[in-house]
């Protein structure tokens, strides 16, 4: 029983988790986010969606883009 639970609630998490992604990635082509701004432990799936769309160069190049840092 405990499995089973514990196997809904990966699931649930998973789909959570995976909403969370898109909506940064969605928020960063929207020009509303800047990858900076991503929560850390959603940033390596986000920058992954990105790429996946053809918008590597919103992603900066430590998490596989071709964005290049600017200093201000």
């Amino acid at each position: 029983m405990t499995r089973l639970l514990g196997f809904i609630i990966n699931i649930l998490f998973k789909g959570e988790f995976e909403m969370m992604t898109m909506f940064f990635a969605q928020r960063i082509v929207l020009g509303k986010t800047v990858f900076d701004d991503v929560p850390q432990v959603l940033k390596s799936k986000v920058a992954e969606n990105l790429i996946d769309s053809g918008l590597d160069f919103l992603v900066p190049t430590e998490f596989g883009g071709t964005k290049q840092e600017t200093i201000a």
